[in-house]
């Protein structure tokens, strides 16, 4: 059985720091450009060095998206990005464009190349090509079925890695290669900058009425034609493995450190019981699912793996997210009179019951006892500010990098 690694987002330092204290045994991160999240806070060179510290002394390893599909004017600065890599460091790069690929062989060859799923990466002689361009890894394209990565595995060498998205939102067009958010505003989805134009509602004109909308029905629930459900991977962790694939991936790198803390410490317990003991993890299948459910997510759906999806992968009513829970704050430490000091994310007040969520699988209700804003010293009753720097007495006291949050059933 080769060993599976569990691949989480980040899209900023806090965030780096959570996916590694709930579980990942790596994480990718973009730097402040030639990436595909443009709108992701990201990562500067500072941030990028104690975040690659940070998990390199827990003993995870750091990847860097360099994914976009680059024009001429890309390719100086890309040059200058990859100097700056080589001294930071990171463990691989994720490449998508070929031009980009061999600015990166030539200029760091010493960290390695992974192949994006931008690159249609669909058949064993594609994994092949690569391979002998030097590439460690390439992630296949989200249209591949289990079977068919089963077949990649058995064709190329034992040594070369597949990494697959397993988790998060699924794209519209092949591999991701988007052009409707550049035709409708301009902005390039394969540059980074993508208005997501797949979650907007849709009516049909007919050219010789301008002006007359006519809606577009799928069995007269709505009109999100474009708006695919999430994939989710969690009652399949077996056939994931059976199938060969080395890194299982989560989409997520604009999420919130709820939402990757939640994802990661789920499929970390679901991948570690599945290993320890296939009993096991069919036994705590519905813990998984409950605790899934708990981040934002729009449905599930298992993608391409099984089959090529029904008009069933699709949501046609709504293009919002699901959201139980209220992401309130990371626990940055706990001083010596138990306080829990935070930057809050959402309003909470005294005597509010939230939730301790831990990294080992634990959730711990506790009450808000007291207050205290730190720039004023003074007690409040309420935090209604975000990235309001707070101490906050429990009456169960947190552990730091712990985070806190609430149902919306409160």
């Amino acid at each position: 059985m080769r060993k599976t690694e569990l691949l989480i987002p980040a899209s900023n330092l806090e965030v780096l720091k959570t996916a590694v204290m709930f579980g990942a045994d790596a994480v990718y991160i973009g730097g402040e450009a030639f990436g595909l999240r443009a709108k992701a806070k990201n990562f500067s060179p500072e941030d990028m060095r104690e975040g690659i510290k940070f998990a390199h002394e827990h003993g995870v390893r750091v990847h860097v998206t360099a994914n976009i599909l680059a024009h001429n004017y890309d390719l100086e600065g890309a040059k200058e990005y990859f100097k700056e890599l080589k001294d930071i460091g990171p463990d691989a790069l994720i490449i998508a464009d070929p031009g980009m690929y061999s600015l990166a062989k030539e200029i760091c060859p010493e960290i390695e190349r992974h192949v994006s799923t931008q690159a249609n990466n669909t058949n064993y002689l594609t994994y092949k090509f690569w391979y002998e361009q030097g590439a460690k890894r390439v992630v296949t394209a989200r249209e591949l079925s289990l079977e068919e990565i089963k077949e990649i595995r058995k064709n190329i060498p034992d040594d070369m890695e597949i990494e697959s998205f397993i988790h998060g939102a699924m794209c519209i067009s092949y591999s991701g290669r988007c052009l409707l958010s550049n035709y409708f505003t301009g902005r390039d989805a394969n540059q980074g900058a993508c208005t997501h134009p797949c979650r907007w509602k849709y009516a049909v004109v007919e050219e010789q009425r301008p002006g007359e909308y006519l809606p577009v029905y799928e069995n007269e629930r709505g009109t999100y034609i474009f708006n695919s459900k999430d994939l989710c991977m969690i009652e399949h962790i077996p056939d994931l493995i059976d199938a060969g694939i080395d890194s299982f991936k989560i989409e997520g790198r604009m999420k919130t450190a709820l939402y990757v803390a939640t994802v990661a410490r789920t499929y970390r317990k679901a991948i570690d019981d599945y290993l320890e003991d296939p009993e096991k993890y069919k036994a705590n299948m519905d813990w998984y699912k409950a605790e899934i459910s708990k981040c934002t997510y729009r449905q599930f759906t298992t993608g391409f793996y099984y089959g090529k999806p029904t008009d069933e992968a699709q949501i046609y009513d709504s293009n919002t997210y699901i959201n139980e829970y209220i992401y309130l704050g990371i626990v940055y430490e706990v001083d010596g009179e138990g306080y829990a000091h935070i930057e809050q994310r959402n309003k909470f007040c005294k005597d509010d019951v939230i939730e301790i969520m831990k990294p080992d699988g634990r959730n711990i209700e506790a009450k808000v006892l007291k207050i205290l804003d730190d720039k004023t010293g003074t007690e409040v009753d309420s935090a209604p500010h975000p990235q309001q720097k707070l101490s906050v007495l429990l009456s169960e006291t947190p552990d730091a990098y712990d985070i806190l949050r609430v149902s919306k059933e409160e």
